[in-house]
């Protein structure tokens, strides 16, 4: 095992020396001491050390510690940086020793016997002297490896406080959060192939200082997104209201900047040789290109998508902000402990980043990012993990590593997600903290691990079983490859073929269909889980839900026959006469329907009536 080499020198003689007598006689008591008992300070000191240097007392020492103590010790001794980190060793193990090891009382003994203050301060963090160091690593075994929790499929449903959530959302008068899934592999290949069209049509600006997308050209891409952006724009109502904005439109073109795909040409970006290049490479090489190029960028820090939180882009506080390869490095790092497939509570990776020791900051200085006021707001009090290091962990993997198609996700709106801002001042004004707050869950796919460097290779997970289609907005469908007989005739029940390989969906083909006993919902799966089980476009849904609800508009209740009545008055007789009305129903000024087998009861009603029937 190798020396910490911060503490080499620290041992437990100097450790116990910088104890004070009222520290060290509680201490004294758990030894075996002579009678009488030392009082002077070195006496104390050579009793407790001779107690600690037998290897079969520090047994007996080691078998009095709690199982949570014994692990605070586990951890520190085969920790790299030989320290008790206190938020780390809470999110690993969920808990936290019950005493305060930087005050030695009876309550903290006897873990007191193994962790001292390395430094001279009472802030000073907690580490093993050397020598006693060296002693345990003989007997304690290493602590546990962190692990990481997934699940094989999704949860039905997620609880957040009280509220329960599910993938329907509204329910009956009371408005729920409605769960989102976004699979992505196959909407960036789409996407980066939209935004690379949009640009060399020269339909995409942006500023020349901060290489920002303009909300023009944002709203454009946006259009061309394949499923649309995560979230349906918002409108503020007044200044102060807070409002969802763009994700996915807003983070491509910094990507295909950040990859060199496109250079800024006065206000137009305009393709570069590599951009022309990519139109005709296959996709998944561009987007880990991109993906790299990303972690490596200065172009803009994502944490300053975050507009709650003020502070960070002027003076001292822009200053104090550290740099996005760093963070975005050990991101990256922490993402490849996801196991390909699975799906990952955003929350579990948040706790599994910090327990780990996957650690990076968001700022040197959280004293100068603030909160509605900078006197009153700052986050200097607050625990930077929650606010900072996870709201930059939010955005990265919701507006980039999904965007490019690496991450599938399940995200809510941000007004029903967590909300762990409450102590923060005036913070009951805030719906959230950032418009990321919504990701609940995240699953690493193929193109993710491809990314990454995990795998060699990217095969795409669509099942082979199946063959590949692409729906389009304008209710197009199209296939690179033969469909199955199964498949041909499936489509072919409600689309019009009009080449090869591509069909449009027809309204009155549809109708049809769905008269005939066919199922709109089964179309629905169909196309989906051909076009690798992404939600189909707003206007193909739109099309569907028009079918279903119209297709069941009219309803054949039976035959009947038509009868003229001499003139209108009689007519209204019949209509609301009590023996006649329910056995006939208006169908004009002069005409009457009436259903076959009620022709006869109608007869003899109408002969009651002094009217006659001639025949046709």
């Amino acid at each position: 095992m190798k020396t910490h080499t911060a503490f080499s020198n620290f041992n437990l003689s100097d450790a116990l020396f910088a104890l004070t007598v009222s520290d060290l006689l509680p201490m004294m008591n758990w030894c075996p001491t002579p009678n009488p008992k030392p009082t002077r300070k070195a006496d104390i000191i050579r009793v407790i050390e001779g107690r600690l240097t037998s290897i079969r007392h520090l047994h007996q020492l080691w078998g009095d510690l709690s199982e949570i103590e014994q692990l605070a010790v586990r951890e520190v001794l085969y920790s790299p940086k030989g320290i008790h980190i206190p938020n780390q060793f809470n999110a690993k193990y969920r808990s936290s020793p019950a005493v305060n090891f930087k005050k030695f009382r009876k309550t903290t003994l006897p873990v007191g016997f193994f962790l001292y203050q390395a430094g001279r301060y009472v802030d000073s963090e907690l580490a093993i002297p050397e020598d006693l160091r060296q002693s345990l690593l003989k007997f304690v075994p290493p602590p546990p490896a962190t692990t990481l929790s997934s699940e094989k499929e999704l949860p039905k449903s997620i609880t957040r406080g009280s509220e329960t959530y599910t993938f329907e959302g509204e329910t009956a008068g009371t408005e729920k959060a409605k769960l989102v899934r976004r699979d992505m592999e196959r909407a960036a290949s789409k996407d980066l192939l939209s935004v690379l069209r949009l640009i060399d049509m020269g339909r995409i600006s942006a500023s020349a200082k901060t290489r920002r997308p303009s909300a023009v050209s944002v709203k454009r891409v946006a259009k061309e997104l394949y499923g649309g952006d995560f979230f349906e724009p918002e409108v503020k109502n007044d200044s102060w209201d807070q409002v969802v904005g763009p994700i996915r439109a807003f983070a491509w073109p910094l990507l295909v900047q950040a990859g060199k795909l496109t250079q800024l040409r006065g206000s137009k970006l305009k393709l570069t040789k590599a951009g022309y290049a990519a139109l005709g490479t296959p996709a998944a090489k561009t987007l880990r290109r991109l993906w790299q190029q990303w972690v490596k960028s200065r172009m803009l820090d994502e944490f300053s998508r975050i507009d709650v939180i003020k502070g960070q882009t002027r003076g001292k506080g822009r200053r104090a902000m550290t740099a996005t390869p760093a963070r975005r490095a050990v991101i990256a790092e922490a993402l490849g402990n996801c196991p390909v497939g699975e799906w990952i509570r955003f929350d579990e990776f948040s706790r599994f980043m910090e327990a780990a020791g996957f650690e990076f900051s968001v700022t040197r200085d959280s004293w100068r990012l603030y909160v509605v006021d900078a006197q009153y707001g700052t986050l200097g009090y607050s625990h930077e993990w929650g606010i900072l290091q996870e709201r930059y962990l939010l955005c990265l993997l919701f507006e980039y590593v999904s965007t490019l198609g690496m991450i599938d996700i399940v995200y809510i709106h941000p007004k029903y997600a967590k909300y762990d801002y409450g102590d923060l001042w005036a913070a009951d004004s805030l719906r959230w903290i950032s418009q990321y707050d919504g990701l609940e869950y995240f699953r690493l796919n193929p193109l993710g691990a491809y990314c990454l460097g995990i795998a060699a290779d990217y095969e795409p997970s669509m099942p082979s079983d199946l063959t590949p289609l692409t729906v389009f907005p304008d209710l197009r469908v199209c296939s690179e490859h033969p469909l199955s007989t199964d498949e041909r005739l499936t489509l072919e029940t409600f689309a019009n073929a009009e080449s090869e390989g591509v069909w449009r969906l027809v309204l009155d083909k549809t109708l049809t269909a769905v008269a005939s006993g066919n199922d709109v919902d089964g179309l629905r799966k169909f196309l989906a889980a051909r076009d690798y089980g992404q939600p189909l476009p707003e206007k193909v849904e739109g099309f569907l839900r028009n079918v279903e609800r119209n297709a069941s508009a009219l309803k054949v209740l039976g035959s009947a026959i038509l009868i003229e009545c001499a003139d209108e008055k009689i007519a209204a007789k019949l209509v609301t006469n009590k023996q006649t009305s329910k056995l006939c129903l208006p169908a004009g000024k002069k005409h009457l329907a009436v259903r076959i087998e009620s022709e006869k009861a109608f007869r003899r009603a109408v002969l009651n009536l002094g009217y006659g029937i001639s025949r046709p």
